[in-house]
């Protein structure tokens, strides 16, 4: 019983510091994630730049994994190189070890403060998201600093026991097993800083020879490259799994060039600072720091090598598979959702070109034309499907206000240009097969008048595209008055129609009947372009009113509970 109480209290202990390290990092995320991308952005002038923005990132961050995430975002969109990529990596490597450091010194007391200075941070949202931030921050490092202390208390009464005792001997005498505990450990909890300071926890109460634990220490670095690279596997930009897989391979031939001469160096660390858990941090940092220093020089040969490892894959390209969707990035919300962002563009894009399909294949009557405009129907289908099962899926409690605002103006643009994909789909390319098949021929007018519909439709779309991303109030209404210049003219056309029809033009009632149903499928497009983009942008700005209805002096608003008496 004693045990197993043992047992679940390590467990606690060691959740509870995972937890604090998770509460940090989704802190800063929330707090600064856009600002730090800004700031890794305008770091690839040259490697050393590029180096310190990544120390400087990741130290602040402490996540080399975002940091890595975001350097793969930019070099997928062409801003970033191969070389001034893995600098930066290495900057996220050293990066890593400053929250190790700072926490190896005994500022266990430091705890309550912490968390009673955290907890009011935290509450105070109302009034300043960054405030509320910081407190989580807070809270995480009270966290980490109280799971520490639990872990000491723990451990101390059983470190004469004699299971423990052989099972870690036994590792002691075989650091390539202290090594491949330390990766695997790392690899399962994603976190290389709580498994270093567990680690220095171990040492400091000579649980383990000090030579085991700079083993583990490399372990954890290695294990902490290993995920990167798993995750990349199956991404479609090679630079990113280049730069994973080049980190990686960093830190493995780091690791054993150092590995047989562990013994020498536990020595050296403990001259340069007697107490164990110094040692092991000071070991971690000088490890990334030494890797940085003599890799830095030889990075154009690095990436040279890696190219010829992981040479470009071309193979077709399915326009319905998204390409912008990482699963990685689900970790880091900013980036996650600026995918979407640019999956979404992609989606006007496709839209853009069924307009202009649509419009080829009706002037000159070709059938394949049309149904190939119908099959990209498909692909507006299945990315719109892709964004919003992906923008579900994010984690809610790591979205801050503003990235909830942004997910639900991709989601309202994302799912209205869907209907519009359908409304030609289903109602405008079906009337042009109508006519096709039935060798109905419309007049010049009426043919030059869709011609100009369609192509006013692709400027607003166009126009629909730039408000989403500029959330330009003036650009909104000047969407939103396009569609009453549609009402105009579908009431136009229907009186033209109506007065065909009572001067008993047969021969062009037919043509007039078919012109009115496109226009009228037309203006139901344009009206998810103005619902897409246009319509969010003047709600939030109070421009909207609530009914087209004139209110008369004494008489009821329409409202649902009205309706029903």
């Amino acid at each position: 019983m004693d045990a197993t109480l043992t047992l679940l209290n390590l467990a606690g202990a060691v959740a509870l510091l995972l937890w604090g390290v998770h509460m940090v990092q989704s802190g800063v995320q929330r707090g600064f994630g856009p600002n730090l991308r800004r700031g890794l952005s305008q770091a690839f002038s040259n490697r050393l730049k590029a180096f310190a923005t990544g120390v400087g990132v990741t130290a602040v961050l402490q996540s080399s994994t975002a940091t890595g995430l975001m350097t793969a975002s930019f070099a997928a969109e062409g801003l970033i190189g191969l070389v001034p990529a893995l600098a930066i990596m290495l900057g996220a490597n050293v990066g890593t070890t400053l929250i190790v450091q700072v926490l190896s010194f005994d500022i266990g007391p430091l705890a309550p403060l912490l968390l009673c200075i955290g907890v009011v941070m935290f509450q105070r949202h109302g009034t300043a998201t960054r405030t509320h931030d910081l407190g989580r921050v807070a809270i995480g490092l009270g966290l980490m600093l109280m799971a520490l202390g639990n872990l000491l208390t723990i451990i101390t009464p059983y470190e004469d026991v004699p299971s423990l005792r052989l099972f870690l001997g036994a590792i002691a005498t075989a650091p390539v097993i202290a090594l491949l505990v330390g990766a695997l450990v790392t690899w399962a909890i994603h976190s290389s800083v709580a498994v270093v300071l567990l680690v220095m926890s171990f040492a400091s109460k000579d649980v383990i020879p000090l030579s085991t634990a700079l083993a583990m220490v490399l372990g954890a670095n290695i294990g902490s490259a290993l995920n990167p690279v798993l995750e990349t596997t199956t991404a479609k930009d090679v630079t990113g799994r280049q730069v994973a897989m080049g980190n990686l391979l960093n830190r493995l031939a780091g690791a054993i060039v150092v590995m047989p001469f562990l013994d020498t160096i536990s020595v050296w660390m403990l001259l340069l600072d007697p107490a164990s858990s110094r040692a092991v941090a000071n070991f971690h940092t000088l490890f990334n720091g030494a890797i940085a220093l003599i890799l830095l020089p030889l990075l154009d040969l690095v990436a040279k090598a890696l190219r010829l490892l992981l040479p470009p894959r071309f193979e077709a390209q399915d326009p319905s598979r998204p390409l912008y969707l990482e699963e990685t990035a689900k970790e880091t919300p900013a980036i996650a959702i600026a995918g979407a962002t640019r999956e979404a563009l992609r989606m006007a894009d496709v839209l853009e070109e069924m307009l202009r399909g649509a419009m080829q294949g009706m002037q000159q009557n070709d059938y394949r034309r049309i149904t190939e405009t119908r099959r990209m129907e498909d692909v507006v289908d299945a990315l719109n499907t892709a964004i919003h099962n992906y923008l579900t899926d994010l984690d809610a409690e790591s979205l801050s206000e503003e990235d909830d605002q942004r997910l639900f103006s991709i989601l309202t643009f994302t799912t209205n240009l869907e209907h519009a994909g359908d409304t030609l789909d289903r109602d405008v390319m079906a009337l042009a097969v109508k006519k096709l098949k039935r060798g109905i021929v419309l007049s010049s007018q009426g043919t030059a008048d869709l011609q100009a519909l369609f192509e006013r439709l692709s400027t607003n779309l166009r126009l629909a595209t730039t408000v989403f991303m500029t959330h330009d109030l003036r650009e909104a209404r000047t969407l939103a008055h396009e569609k009453t210049l549609f009402r105009d003219f579908e009431r136009e056309a229907s009186e033209a129609h109506i007065q065909r029809m009572r001067s008993q033009k047969s021969e062009s009632i037919e043509a007039s009947a078919l012109h009115l149903e496109l226009l009228r499928a037309l203006k139901a497009v344009n009206d998810k372009l103005v619902a897409a983009a246009a319509y969010p942008r003047l709600e939030a700005e109070g421009e909207l009113h609530n009914s087209r209805l004139r209110t008369r002096p004494g008489s009821v608003p329409p409202t649902p509970e009205n309706d029903e008496k």
